[in-house]
């Protein structure tokens, strides 16, 4: 047996033993949790649907014209009004239906996801340009620019949905956004994923963690020790180029330069804390079992506040931000609460979104940003309510 065979042979051995964890994990817990997601999922689809389509409109109220996009890379697209809300904030629906599924087992939500989510998500999809990926907007549009990271994101889905249903179409299609994301790669920085397609000038967190996530479930799908690969080196990259040593967290991104964007979001230390659980899952090899518990200190320490309601007890709040960033970020929580059952952290994210369902929502159901209700937004961005749904229902699962 050659080296890369044994690699194989002992990476499976330690799968299979974790394989039997994730399951003993996988029954609803919280079911209030369970409620509100259900809830604000509904509440998601009376607010932003589009009359006969499977789109969705990106804000509510709507305000067309009124509304610049502020994550995207071409100014000219940035300023275009839009009917439709552009890919990455629509994704975030597949994340939210896909984590009902998993903590409920409910074909109700296959259903929402075949029939609903998936027939609008392929609006998206962009045959024109090759390799084959999900564009920023859709295609009856003028053409839009596709970013690895959107495209990562929905991989990770696909790979999730398939995990759960075993059904060859959802793998496929991961598989084929894996296709696009290495085409976004090259030597330059010593390697690394590229943000955007079309501005090749900076390689981010936001694509190389989850690039990291998502090629190390292919490997937990497929079996195929090359994902594993991919995923450890992807992993390695971003350690060496973008963590901050001081406290353990990531940096945004950093430029064909050198310089690197020091701002500091969830998402980004979040995904790395799930890519390094995941791999002392699969290798049971301690450092990353301590990069993860590192980061999750450094996440518990920068985006949660002390914080004493009227008349309550303190407790440790989310600070406002994001909130999908915030999502992402529970879920390297949730992967290192399988390896190490510490629940510290996931008492802070519990007790927060108790919070928020009394004092960030409003009259229709939808989240303001700010979890402690002292500020309102003037609107409320679909992914938000996306990222609440996800996250009281992942909270449901916990047991």
């Amino acid at each position: 047996m050659n080296s890369k065979q044994t690699l194989f042979s002992l990476l499976m051995c330690v799968l299979a033993i974790a394989g039997c964890d994730t399951q003993k994990q996988a029954i609803v817990g919280y079911e209030l949790a369970l409620t509100r997601a259900k809830q604000t999922l509904d509440s998601l689809y009376l607010n932003y649907s589009v009359s006969g389509t499977c789109l969705l409109r990106e804000n509510y109220p709507s305000n067309i014209g009124e509304y610049t996009a502020t994550y995207l890379a071409s100014e000219e697209q940035k300023n275009m009004p839009n009917l439709y809300s552009y890919l990455w904030p629509y994704s975030g629906t597949f994340s939210a239906v896909n984590a009902l599924f998993a903590t409920t087992g409910d074909k109700e939500y296959k259903s929402v996801l075949d029939n609903k989510v998936l027939v609008g998500l392929e609006e998206y999809f962009d045959t024109r340009r090759t390799p084959e990926a999900y564009a920023s907007y859709i295609n009856s549009a003028p053409q839009s620019d596709r970013f690895y990271d959107d495209n990562v994101w929905l991989g990770i889905d696909f790979t999730d949905t398939y995990m759960l249903t075993k059904e060859p179409k959802y793998l496929q299609k991961a598989q084929l956004i894996w296709n696009f994301i290495e085409s976004g790669t090259d030597d330059n920085l010593g390697g690394g994923i590229y943000w955007c397609e079309q501005r090749k000038e900076s390689k981010n967190t936001c694509s190389n963690a989850p690039g990291s996530v998502f090629a190390l479930k292919l490997f937990e799908a497929t079996k195929d020790s090359a994902y594993f690969v991919k995923g450890q080196r992807l992993y390695e990259w971003t350690q060496t180029n973008l963590q901050d040593s001081t406290d353990y967290l990531y940096f945004d991104n950093i430029n064909l330069n050198g310089k690197v964007d020091k701002a500091k979001f969830a998402y980004n230390s979040g995904q790395m804390m799930q890519s390094a659980s995941l791999l002392y899952q699969f290798t049971g090899q301690e450092k990353y079992l301590t990069d993860a518990q590192n980061i999750a200190k450094g996440c518990h320490n920068y985006f949660f506040q002390d914080y004493t309601p009227e008349n309550g007890e303190p407790f440790k709040l989310l600070k406002k931000g994001d909130v999908w960033f915030i999502a992402v970020m529970l879920r390297g929580f949730i992967e290192l609460y399988q390896a190490d059952k510490n629940g510290t952290y996931l008492d802070s994210f519990s007790k927060s979104l108790d919070y928020a369902w009394g004092h960030a929502r409003d009259e229709k159901g939808l989240f303001n940003t700010d979890f402690s209700g002292k500020t309102q937004d003037n609107r409320r961005w679909l992914l938000t309510q996306a990222a609440m749904v996800e996250m009281y229902a992942r909270l449901a699962a916990i047991k």
